[in-house]
């Protein structure tokens, strides 16, 4: 069954959201109601030497990668830590993520046509919808939507993400009224990649607390 959805993923028109959202949802629902399998790809995941180098671990999030697809879409596991926030940004690529567990705030802006290599004002990114992702709940972001994300400790959620679009993408930061670029593994410095890339012993830590916590049982 997992391979017939990963293969209907390889042949989505990422820039119709419908055909994405529809598609998506298939696996992302699959895998919600089947946790024995969610677990069998985690523990291949964290196996597997080529999936594991795209893992990352972060203070406030870690990210599992359960699939990496020769088309460009991945399929990602993300457990957001005590005390995650972002800032708002954008993103490379379209994505469609599933709460598994926890909820989070979600702030949407508006679209990225307001930055550019100029001076941006952050203070004119203003939340048009302020909405809570709960246990559950599904939703398709496009790669032009800049958003920013307040979690409570230990949310996991379930991501479908596409083939990456742009070679960096916008980070903000309202409060001190800052904005940067960052890139993509390809382009970024080689110390950034290796400093948030997971070890497998943390990988497997990740794993067996959800596990544990009888998400993945």
């Amino acid at each position: 069954m997992l391979d017939a959805l990963f293969l209907d993923l390889t042949q989505v028109d990422w820039t119709d959201l419908a055909e994405v959202s529809a598609t998506s949802d298939k696996l992302l629902t699959a895998l919600d109601e089947d946790r024995a399998a969610l677990r069998m790809l985690a523990h291949q995941a964290v196996a597997d030497p080529d999936l594991l180098k795209l893992c990352e671990h972060y203070d406030i999030l870690d990210k599992i990668v359960l699939h990496d697809d020769p088309t460009g879409w991945r399929l990602r596991l993300h457990v957001f830590l005590p005390g995650y926030f972002d800032r708002p940004h954008n993103h490379r690529w379209t994505y469609a993520s599933r709460i598994l567990h926890g909820s989070y705030t979600h702030t949407l802006y508006g679209t990225d046509d307001q930055l550019s290599d100029d001076a941006i004002d952050v203070s004119a990114l203003l939340p048009r919808m302020v909405r809570t992702e709960a246990a559950g709940n599904t939703y398709v972001l496009h790669h032009s939507m800049i958003h920013s994300v307040t979690a409570e400790p230990h949310t996991t959620s379930l991501i479908v993400r596409g083939p990456a679009v742009k070679d960096r993408f916008m980070v903000t930061d309202r409060e001190t009224g800052r904005a940067w670029w960052q890139y993509g593994a390809a382009a970024e410095p080689a110390m950034d990649t290796a400093a948030k890339r997971m070890t497998a012993g943390q990988a497997a830590r990740c794993v067996e607390r959800l596990v544990d916590q009888g998400l993945l049982a």
